[in-house]
């Protein structure tokens, strides 16, 4: 009987063991490289070229790049089928050398001998002069999934400019690290329209670039002559975690895969007097101000049962930005579920959490001569402020965006690419 009992059992682990390992096989399969492609793999590695024998302008930066990490400018340079012409160059560069807010000028590129054309600073849109002798733009960037990440408005205006200037317009699509199913936060007012928030979407927008080119083309009446190349294996439920694809730092202060997670929600702490890690080795995780106890607002936070992530008391010294080389105290977001995670809704709690412990040291930014502060543009809005300051619940405060997200989930149905 015993040894009967333990053959069945042997058996039952061996089937375990076997089942198991069949099922991450299956994954490692679907997510290969053989299994998934981004639009630049898709267009370089297909048949039909849609650039054949065309003068191109490639808008991009360093992560512009295919399955293996070279670079989309030297591939594209080296192409016999078309001829790139020029680079144009978004917030930080083509090289993406530069830290937030720097222009980056004109200039040769050196590896090419190419024109590189910035468009952040100055000149955000192509000028007829940038797009001499160009006959289609191509636009590949990584976006991280935030309304106030000014890539995707790099791409409208670039749009403008190519339906102005009677230019093709091609994206080439990459995935959204946050996934395509969740959206969140209030639907941006006209009123405070920048270039960190050009239309009205909500911070989080469950989108992929190729999927905002075609809402931002149509809703907003840009009516370029767009084409977006899909990617191959991609799904609305995988993140960047669930593709085989490396992250390359979109920008200096975007090191990792959990920081554009928290960033729809830790990006509004720019709006405050308080460090959103700048100069640390974990912006945007890292959240802080030299007049914080880090053990009160760790507990505090935690006990408000956040879904999706847990808070850690940390003390650190920015080397730049807010609190230059002065001691802060405060916590690090820990993802601990990546599905249930609310980004907007932690990123809020933080402001209203340390607004209501710290009252006499909490300061939104300042506002302009609009009464407008940084925090109203990165919100969306200028009532969201004005309810923290006030007192009022976060679910009551969540309560008042509900209507128009909901209304806006239904036009995003309409551009969807991957169902």
């Amino acid at each position: 009987m015993k040894k009967w009992l333990s053959a069945g059992i042997l058996f039952v682990l061996i089937i375990s063991l076997l089942s198991s390992a069949m099922a991450k096989n299956d994954t490692q399969q679907k997510n290969s490289p053989q299994n998934f492609k981004t639009g630049v793999d898709v267009l370089l590695n297909g048949k039909n070229n849609i650039l054949k024998g065309k003068r191109v302008g490639l808008i991009t930066n360093p992560t512009g790049v295919d399955g293996k990490l070279n670079s989309i400018v030297d591939a594209m340079y080296k192409s016999k089928d078309f001829e790139l012409k020029a680079l144009y160059g978004p917030e930080h560069g083509v090289r993406g050398s530069e830290q937030a807010g720097s222009y980056v000028d004109f200039y040769i590129d050196k590896k090419t001998n190419l024109p590189v054309y910035s468009l952040y600073g100055p000149t955000k849109k192509p000028t007829p002069e940038m797009l001499k002798d160009i006959d289609v733009l191509v636009f590949d960037i990584q976006d991280v999934g935030t309304r106030f990440y000014t890539y995707i408005y790099t791409m409208a205006y670039a749009m403008e400019a190519a339906k102005e200037n009677n230019i093709e317009f091609v994206v080439l699509d990459r995935p959204n690290p946050l996934g395509g199913e969740k959206v969140e936060g209030p639907i941006l007012e006209p009123k405070y329209a920048t270039f960190v928030g050009l239309y009205p979407i909500p911070l989080r927008h469950g989108m992929t670039v190729g999927e905002l080119a075609k809402l931002f083309n149509k809703e907003f009446k840009i009516n370029a002559d767009l084409k977006v190349v899909k990617m191959k294996g991609w799904h609305r439920w995988k993140t960047y975690y669930e593709t085989p694809l490396q992250w390359v730092l979109p920008s200096p202060n975007m090191p990792t895969v959990d920081t554009a997670f928290v960033y729809p929600g830790a990006g509004l702490i720019e709006g405050t007097n308080v460090s959103e890690g700048r100069g640390t080795t974990r912006p945007f995780e890292t959240i802080g101000a030299p007049f914080i106890d880090g053990d009160d607002l760790a507990k505090a936070l935690n006990d408000l049962k956040l879904p999706g992530v847990i808070f850690r008391s940390n003390s650190f010294t920015p080397t730049f930005s807010k609190f230059a080389n002065q001691l802060c105290n405060g916590v690090q977001i820990h993802v601990t579920d990546y599905n249930s995670y609310n980004s907007v809704d932690t990123g809020l709690a933080i402001v209203k959490t340390i607004h209501d412990m710290y009252p006499n040291d909490f300061q939104f930014r300042a506002e302009n001569s609009q009464g407008i502060s940084y925090f109203d543009n990165l919100i969306g809005n200028g009532w969201v402020r004005e309810e923290i300051e006030k007192g009022t619940p976060l679910v009551k405060i969540k309560a008042k965006w509900k209507v128009e997200l909901e209304l806006f989930k239904k036009v995003r149905k309409n551009y969807l690419l991957y169902k």
